[in-house]
C-alpha cells in the first residue's frame, strides 16, 4: 500500500547539499515527491511510496548528509499523491 509523509527538518540543513542528497536517497529507495528549502532555514520533504522505504528515508533525514547537523525531524502521515519522480523544488 502506498503512503506518504510530510517532514520538516531543522538544524544546519541549508547550504550543505541536503536537498540534493535527499533526492538521491529517495530515488534510491524508489520514492517520489519533493524537497525544498524554507525561508526559516528548515528543509521540507514530501515523500510517497511504500512504508518500509518511507521509514528508511525518515531515518536518513535524522542524519542527513555528512556536512549537515540535524537538530529535529518532524514527520506526519500525509495524503498520497502520484509523482513521476523525486524532485528538488
Amino acid at each position: 500500500m502506498k503512503n506518504a509523509i510530510h517532514c520538516f527538518i531543522s538544524g544546519r540543513v541549508q547550504g550543505v547539499c541536503f536537498r540534493m542528497d535527499t533526492r538521491q536517497q529517495a530515488s534510491l529507495l524508489g520514492l517520489t515527491g519533493w524537497v525544498r528549502n524554507l525561508a526559516d532555514g528548515r528543509v521540507e520533504v514530501y515523500a510517497c511510496g511504500e512504508t518500509p522505504q518511507l521509514d528508511e528515508l525518515r531515518q536518513w533525514l535524522g542524519r542527513g548528509p555528512e556536512s549537515a547537523h540535524v537538530l529535529n525531524v518532524e514527520c506526519v502521515p500525509a495524503g498520497y499523491q502520484e509523482f513521476d519522480r523525486f524532485e528538488i523544488r
